[in-house]
C-alpha cells in the first residue's frame, strides 16, 4: 500500500542480499511460532517492572530481541489465527469473527495456510493446542498443512469438563451417569464435553485440564524430537490455552490465580525453549506473541495491558482491550529468540503485527507466496536480523467485535499517529458496554505522546490538519485495494452435527482414552474417530 521511499527500496535491497547468502550458508532453519491467548502486553516482565511471573520469557527477550510495537492481526480469536496463518487480514480472507462449537465452516479452503507453504518446502510440520479455524470435514487442521494435531478445536470455555478450573462467572463441570444438566448459565456449555484430538482422533471428551498444560508440552517435545531424528525441518505452531478463562492453575502463595497461570505460562515457554536448544542450537527461530489483549469483562482473571489503557474509550463505558481496536486491544507482548542469528538484548521500535510472520518464514525458509492475492504481511527479516527496524508505514485495525461490522477496517495507523473512524468499547468487568461512534473526520491521537489513547488532537490544530490528508490517502488506498484483490467468504453457518462428539449415546459425548493408550501409537486404531 503505497510506494516505498528510495532509502527503503535500498535498505530491502541490501537486506535481500544478505538473506540470500545467508539462506545459502545455513539451509532451512525450523520454526516453533507460540502463540498465547489473551495475554496483556504488561504481563511480560520485560515489557511491565509490576510483572514478576515471567523469568523464562524474560530470559528470552534478554537472549533475543523484544517488539514493543507489535500488534495482532484482529483482538479476537478466530480472525488473529487465520491472519497469522494466511498473512492477510480477515477482509481478505474471509474469517472476521468467532467460529461456533456447531460451525460448519472456516477458514475457506482456497486460502493457503503457512503450514501448506512450509510443508510444499519440505518441512514437517505440527500444530499443538488451540485451533479455532474449523474442526468440521475439510477444515480440521490436520487437513490444512499440519501433519501433526494435538489440541482443542477452539477455545477451552467451549465445552463443559470435570475439572472447570476458574473462570468468571464459574461454570458447572459436566454432567455425570446419564444426568443431564439442569443448570443453565449463560456463557457455559453444559450439553457438550470439550475434546481434545490427535489428528481426526478424540482421544479425551471431556479435557482434563488440569494436565493440559504437560500434554502440551509433552506433545511438543515429541514432535521437535520426532522431527529433528526424521533429518527434516521442523515447522511447530503452539497456540497455547493460556492466558484465556478457565484459569486451572491453583493460587501460588502472593500470586493469585492470574499470576499463578502467568507463572505457568512462563515455564511451559522455558520448557520449550530448552527443548528446542538441545535440538540443533543456532538453527530454530522461536518467536512468542500474543493473539490478542486481555478479556476485559472477566476482571481479577484477566490480563494486564500495561499503559495501553485507552482512556478516552474508559471515559465513556466499556472495555479497551479484547474485541476492540484501541491499543489494548491489539497491541501485544512480542519475543524472537534465534542464537547467533537475532541480536540478543536488542528493543525494536518498528511496528509489526503477526501478520508479518507468514511472508517472513516463507522468505527464511527459501519458498514462495502464493500466487493471485495480496498480503497484508511483510517479510520483516531485515527487522528480526537487526539490519533495520523498519516495519509498516499503515498499518490497518479490524473490528473485532465492539462496534460495527465484523472484520470492518475502523483504525489505521500511520507512523506515531492513530485514527479512528469508529469506537466502541466492549464488554468491562463492571459490565457497561461501550456505544459505537462514527466518526467523521476521524478521531486521531499522537501514540508518542499519548500512548494512553486519552485525548485525540484537536481538529482545528496545526498538526491535526497536517497529517489527516496522510491519514485520508492511506485509508482510502487500503480499502481499494481490498476491495479489487482475491477475497475470499468463510462458511458461518450451523449444524449440530458438526459438534466433535466421541460418543452421542453418552450424556455430554463423554468417553474417555486412558493416557497409556494415548501415548502408545499401536492402540490408535482402537480410539474413537470422529466422523468428518
Amino acid at each position: 500500500m503505497g510506494t516505498p521511499s528510495p532509502r527503503a527500496m535500498l535498505v530491502l535491497a541490501v537486506a535481500l542480499t544478505r538473506l540470500s547468502a545467508s539462506h545459502a550458508a545455513y539451509g532451512q532453519p525450523n520454526f516453533i511460532i507460540i502463540l498465547a491467548d489473551d495475554v496483556g502486553w504488561g504481563d511480560l516482565g520485560a515489557n511491565w517492572a509490576e510483572t514478576t511471573e515471567t523469568p523464562h520469557l524474560d530470559e528470552l527477550a534478554a537472549e533475543g530481541t523484544r517488539f514493543v510495537d507489535f500488534h495482532s492481526a484482529a483482538s479476537t480469536c478466530s480472525p488473529s489465527r487465520a491472519s497469522l496463518l494466511t498473512g492477510r487480514l480477515g477482509a481478505r480472507n474471509g474469517v472476521t469473527h468467532n467460529f461456533a462449537v456447531t460451525s460448519v465452516g472456516g477458514l475457506p479452503l482456497n486460502e493457503t495456510t503457512l503450514a501448506e507453504v512450509l510443508r510444499e518446502a519440505g518441512y514437517s510440520t505440527g500444530a499443538i493446542g488451540k485451533w479455532h479455524l474449523g474442526h468440521h470435514g475439510r477444515h480440521h487442521p490436520s487437513f490444512r498443512g499440519f501433519d501433526y494435531y494435538f489440541g482443542i478445536p477452539y477455545s477451552h470455555d467451549m465445552g463443559c469438563t470435570d475439572t472447570p478450573g476458574y473462570n468468571l462467572p464459574p461454570c458447572p463441570p459436566c454432567p455425570q451417569h446419564g444426568v443431564a444438566a439442569r443448570i443453565a448459565r449463560k456463557d457455559c456449555y453444559t450439553d457438550v464435553a470439550l475434546p481434545l484430538f490427535e489428528n481426526v482422533t478424540i482421544v479425551q471428551q471431556p479435557v482434563d485440564l488440569s494436565s493440559l498444560t504437560a500434554r502440551y508440552a509433552q506433545e511438543a517435545a515429541r514432535f521437535i524430537r520426532r522431527a529433528s531424528d526424521g533429518g527434516r525441518p521442523f515447522f511447530l505452531y503452539l497456540a497455547l490455552a493460556h492466558m484465556h478463562v478457565p484459569l486451572g492453575v491453583p493460587p501460588a502463595s502472593g500470586r493469585g490465580i492470574y499470576g499463578a497461570a502467568l507463572s505457568e505460562m512462563d515455564a511451559l515457554v522455558g520448557w520449550i525453549k530448552r527443548v528446542a536448544d538441545s535440538h540443533g542450537k543456532g538453527n530454530t527461530l522461536l518467536w512468542f506473541a500474543g493473539d490478542n489483549g486481555p478479556w476485559a469483562q472477566k476482571c481479577k482473571l484477566a490480563g494486564r495491558p500495561g499503559p495501553f489503557v485507552g482512556a478516552w474509550q474508559r471515559q465513556r463505558g466499556g472495555s479497551s482491550a479484547k474485541q476492540t481496536t484501541w491499543e489494548g486491544g491489539h497491541r501485544v507482548p512480542a519475543l524472537a529468540y534465534w542464537p547467533g542469528r537475532i541480536p540478543a538484548k536488542r528493543t525494536s521500535l518498528a511496528l509489526l503485527s503477526t501478520l508479518d510472520i507468514f511472508p517472513t518464514l516463507v522468505a527464511l525458509a527459501g519458498a514462495a507466496l502464493p500466487a493471485n492475492r495480496r498480503f497484508d504481511g511483510l517479510d520483516v527479516s531485515p527487522v528480526l536480523f537487526g539490519w533495520s527496524d523498519e516495519g509498516h508505514k499503515v498499518l490497518l485495525h479490524p473490528n473485532s467485535g465492539a462496534a460495527g461490522k465484523d472484520g470492518a477496517i475502523q483504525a489505521l495507523r500511520l507512523a506515531q499517529y492513530k485514527a479512528f473512524y469508529t469506537t466502541g468499547g466492549a464488554m468491562a468487568c463492571d459490565g457497561s458496554i461501550g456505544p459505537a461512534e462514527h466518526h467523521e473526520p476521524p478521531l486521531i491521537f499522537n501514540l508518542d505522546r499519548d500512548i494512553q489513547e486519552q485525548e485525540p488532537l484537536d481538529v482545528a490544530s496545526r498538526e491535526y490538519q497536517a497529517v489527516l490528508p496522510a491519514i485520508s490517502r492511506a485509508y482510502a488506498q487500503a480499502l481499494e485495494d481490498i476491495a479489487t484483490d482475491n477475497v475470499s467468504v468463510a462458511d458461518y453457518s450451523k449444524d449440530p452435527a458438526a459438534t466433535p462428539c466421541c460418543n452421542a449415546r453418552h450424556v455430554a459425548c463423554r468417553c474417555h482414552v486412558p493416557d497409556a493408550a494415548i501415548l502408545d501409537r499401536r492402540t490408535e486404531s482402537r480410539a474413537t474417530r470422529l466422523c468428518l
